[in-house]
């Protein structure tokens, strides 16, 4: 169990978040679906082109206000100044971005009959997203979303990208396993990619708990085809078989100069061990696979925090640049 709690905390994200970093020339994207009205914030190519598209996916965290990639990084203007436009979903805290079993709830008591704690498994009987509805976001991303992009904005429905952090990037390998047509490339940092691995399950119980209170038997029942539709692992033969371009990425765990001498630092390098680890035996399931369509990056320094996925991203665009439209 002394094993479960410094992985459970692993696949959420960032050690330090910083105060809310609004873009103003992003905008709101409003758009309905079976979960009610979902924003996304959206900031369109330099160039003005509405062929160039990439969803950039948050961690477990994930705030209902912005994307943590708007919050804690310059990316999004990056991607843009690269002539590509970015599409940011907000919300969806350890969502997974999956089609989940049933609304988040303990014991069969509905959420929301508490108030919430301010702490994170104490918010496990109290309201949130997902818990007075079923989340459906893998539908959401491929159904609606894409739609109104492409309907309202004139957004290319095709040979789009998806990249994301811990949560957001094994749910961006599961968006271009299952939906091809629209994801033609796929990045993940720092990405949990073998989910059915011993004790991994009750690892990602642990993180959910304290990612907001959520039950990980309400999103998927173990070892059945809803769970491993959701495990890179399992579904690698459909990355190579699409000959889906990827980015994998994990950080060495060793700080960088701007990674201070404190216990965040300390903890970021145990969980980016642990990441780099489980990438590393997805490069193996791939190998043996016989893939040709995967840029791995392990950079000599980089913890778990969000100036490790921040660098990565940098390193990534030139790539996804080349594989989308």
């Amino acid at each position: 169990m002394a094993l479960l709690v410094p992985i459970a905390t692993a696949v959420t994200e960032g050690i330090a978040p910083a105060s809310a970093g609004f873009n103003g020339n992003a905008f709101d994207f409003w758009v309905d679906s079976g979960m009610g009205p979902i924003k996304s914030r959206v900031l369109r190519a330099a160039d003005g082109n509405t062929n160039r598209v990439v969803y950039v996916l948050d961690g477990m965290r994930a705030p209902e206000n912005l994307n943590g990639w708007e919050i804690e990084t310059d990316i999004p203007n990056a991607l843009a100044a690269a002539n590509i436009n970015v599409v940011m979903p907000v919300g969806g805290m350890s969502s997974f971005y999956a089609d989940w079993n049933a609304p988040s709830e303990f014991f069969g008591i509905p959420a929301g009959g508490a108030p919430s704690s301010g702490s994170g498994a104490g918010n496990a009987l109290a309201g949130g997203p997902g818990k007075s509805y079923r989340y459906q976001w893998e539908s959401f991303l491929t159904g609606e979303l894409r739609n109104a992009l492409a309907d309202r904005l004139g957004f290319n429905r095709f040979r789009n990208g998806v990249f994301g952090l811990s949560m957001g990037g094994s749910a961006a390998l599961t968006l271009a396993a299952y939906h091809p047509d629209q994801f033609s490339f796929a990045g993940a940092f720092s990405g949990y990619l073998n989910i059915s691995a011993p004790g991994m399950r009750e690892a990602i119980r642990l993180a959910m708990l304290d990612a907001g209170g959520y039950n990980v038997d309400s999103m998927a029942p173990p070892w059945g085809p809803q769970w491993f539709h959701m495990d890179p692992f399992v579904f690698a033969p459909n990355l190579v078989g699409n000959n889906t371009r990827l980015w994998i990425a994990a950080g060495s765990g060793l700080p960088t100069s701007n990674d201070g001498p404190n216990m965040g630092t300390v903890n970021g390098m145990a969980l980016e061990a642990l990441a780099l680890a489980n990438t590393k035996a997805f490069e193996v399931r791939m190998a043996t696979l016989g893939a040709r369509n995967v840029t791995y990056s392990f950079p000599a320094f980089g913890i778990h925090a969000w100036n490790n996925w921040n660098d990565e991203a940098l390193r990534m665009i030139p790539d996804l640049s080349a594989n989308i439209g």
